[in-house]
């Protein structure tokens, strides 16, 4: 369910981060995954060239406009947050071929591909534009 009201989006978001800080990490993932996928979709809303400019974890709740970049930023910021102890990178990627992934533990597992599926079964393109877990880390801790 995703809430029309930003208190309540937040509030959710906060469960989400909680529920899932012990869990298996497949699971942990597979959750986070699914609940941005619940996020309200819109073709285009931030663009790789305006990275500096892109909004925090709580501005981007609160615009809840989400395109496969900001809901890709969503799970970022998420991973980033939780401090899951198996979770030993992340990063936010725009490959050649124009996806916009959440590589996890150097490509294990892919996030933002598929709503219903978190393994690596996709073969990830070049990449072209990357931020990584500690750079949001750095930013917004």
């Amino acid at each position: 369910m995703w809430y029309q009201d930003f208190s309540d989006r937040l509030g959710d978001w906060s469960d989400l981060r909680t529920s899932v800080q012990n869990l298996p990490l497949e699971q942990a993932l597979q959750t986070i995954n699914e609940w941005w996928f619940n996020s309200p979709w819109q073709s285009y809303y931030l663009h790789w060239d305006d990275l500096p400019s892109w909004p925090d974890p709580w501005q981007l709740l609160s615009d809840n406009v989400f395109c496969e970049v900001a809901r890709g930023l969503g799970i970022l910021y998420t991973l980033s947050m939780i401090d899951h102890p198996e979770i030993a990178s992340a990063d936010l990627v725009l490959t050649d071929d124009g996806y916009n992934l959440v590589l996890v533990n150097k490509e294990i597992y892919i996030l933002n591909w598929n709503k219903d599926t978190i393994l690596n079964t996709h073969q990830v393109g070049k990449v072209k534009k990357r931020l990584t877990q500690e750079q949001v880390k750095k930013q917004y801790s």
